[in-house]
Formats: structure tokens, C-alpha cells, sequence
């Protein structure tokens, strides 16, 4: 396995496939970087070098019991970044992952990268606070409690709402088994600290540090992170960033809508 080790000691696991200009995928809670295989593989039959990692505690990578916030998930994909010295680069982040690369650029710069793409992600804030019409603290607690009591139920059970099957969207039985199975990889400290991460980091500062082209995609059906509370403020205070919206669509667009996804991220690396 491709395994990098972080400044800490951690283990990342990363995969690099193909050749050209490089993309570096970030993915969503609780996966891996088997999430992006429908996008890794297009892109790298196209002409690019693709790159998606297992975040610490996810996946194949190692499992510490902290660290699980955004400023050492940057720092996480800026050791990437240099080890493989990745240069004018686009970063995808999809969910939590959307925060990941709005992070990297606030507290890294942009000068290795290209564009950015934020994919049904959180930013620039997923919680209610005075100031922010967001999604109550309560639901993140609850499913922290979820995740004690019993986690593979419970992630058993947000299949439906992930992937909108409850609103109708057709997913086969093979991707719940495979997503559920994905998740249960995952430390089970780092699938309860990462919705602490997710749901309360304020990314709104970051927004006003974004100073490359950004493309925002969001479903205006997802469930999990709804489209006004994330993207489309994202859209609005990212300078010049172009929002796209897919009608209908749930949260996990990069497999439900992949097709339609890789060809809108296609035109907007060859813009």
C-alpha cells in the first residue's frame, strides 16, 4: 500500500493513478477514498493524474486517537501535497471534505493549486449559531449518541437519507453494503470526533481566503447538508465562485449523479 507518514508519526494512505494535470480528491464522512472511484477512474482515462487519500482515522490510514480538526486535516494534505509535489493542482472535497480544502488554501496558500471544487460540502458552516440559520446542535449530538449506542446500525440506517432513497433516488443493495462496510473501517473515536469537526467549524473566514477559481455543486434534495445553510452561502461569499445546482438530487451526488458530476468537474478543469 501506498502509505505516507505524517509530520505525527500517522500513516496516510493515498492512491495515485494516471498521468497529466492533477486532481486530489477529499472525501466525506464516514468513508475513504473509495468513494471517489467513479471520478478517479474517469479522470485518469482522460488525461489526469488522480490522487485521493484516507483521512486519519478512515480507511487504510492509521487510527490516533486525536486530531481529528480541520487545521491538522490541512496540514495533513499539505504533507501530501509536497510528497508528491503536486503543482497547479484542483482539490475536490466532497462533505466534510469540502471543509479539508477550504482550510488547506486559508492556512497553506494557493500556490500549488489550480481550482477548487466543494461537492455537497459543509462550508462555510453546517451548525445553527446566533448568526447562522444552520442545522440545530441537537442532530449532531443525537447521532454522536447513535454512534455509541450502536454505530453499524446507525450507519446502517443514514444510507437512506445519504443517498436520498427515502425521496426515491435508485441506488443498488451493492453500494449500501459497500458504503456500510467502508465506514465500519473507520476508528470509531474518529467517526465520533469528526461530526464535532464538521458540524462546528466556522469556515466562514476561510471563505474570504479562496482566491482561485471555485466551482460549488450541491443537490437541491440533500437531506444530510442542506443546500442554503452551505452551498450556496459558500457560493455567494467565495469571490467569483459559479454554483451549480442539480434538481432533485440527494447528498451523495459524486455516486448517484457521477456521470453528471464528471462531466460538469471535466468542463470546468478544461475551462
Amino acid at each position: 500500500m501506498a502509505l505516507l507518514k505524517l509530520r505525527d508519526g500517522t500513516e496516510l494512505y493515498y492512491k495515485d493513478w494516471g498521468s497529466g494535470k492533477p486532481i486530489l480528491f477529499s472525501h466525506g464522512w464516514p468513508l475513504s477514498a473509495d468513494m471517489w472511484d467513479a471520478q478517479m477512474l474517469f479522470f485518469a482515462e482522460h488525461g489526469y493524474r488522480t490522487v485521493a487519500f484516507d483521512r486519519r482515522g478512515f480507511g487504510r490510514s492509521s487510527q490516533p486517537w486525536t486530531g481529528y480538526d480541520y487545521d491538522t486535516f490541512a496540514d495533513d494534505i499539505a504533507d501530501l501535497i509536497k510528497h508528491l509535489d503536486l503543482r497547479d493542482v484542483t482539490l475536490v472535497g466532497f462533505s466534510m471534505g469540502g471543509g479539508d480544502i477550504a482550510r488547506f488554501v486559508a492556512r497553506h496558500g494557493s500556490s500549488r493549486v489550480a481550482k477548487l471544487v466543494l461537492l455537497s460540502a459543509v462550508t462555510p458552516l453546517f451548525v445553527k449559531t446566533a448568526d447562522h440559520d444552520g442545522v440545530d446542535k441537537s442532530v449532531f449530538d443525537g447521532i454522536k449518541t447513535g454512534l455509541v449506542k450502536d454505530r453499524a446500525q446507525f450507519l446502517d440506517d443514514f444510507n437512506p437519507l445519504f443517498y436520498g432513497t427515502n425521496h426515491g433516488t435508485k441506488v443498488s443493495q451493492g453500494v449500501f453494503k459497500q458504503t456500510l462496510q467502508i465506514a465500519l473501517q473507520a476508528s470509531i473515536k474518529a467517526t465520533i470526533d469528526c461530526v464535532t469537526a464538521f458540524s462546528e467549524t466556522d469556515f466562514r473566514p476561510d471563505m474570504a481566503r479562496i482566491d482561485v477559481p471555485t466551482l460549488v455543486i450541491h443537490g437541491e434534495d440533500d437531506q444530510v447538508v442542506p443546500l442554503h445553510y452551505t452551498g450556496k452561502l459558500a457560493a455567494e461569499m467565495i469571490k467569483g465562485a459559479r454554483l451549480k445546482t442539480y434538481p432533485g438530487a440527494p447528498h451523495a451526488t459524486a455516486t448517484t449523479h457521477a456521470d453528471q458530476v464528471n462531466a460538469d468537474l471535466l468542463a470546468f478543469l478544461q475551462a
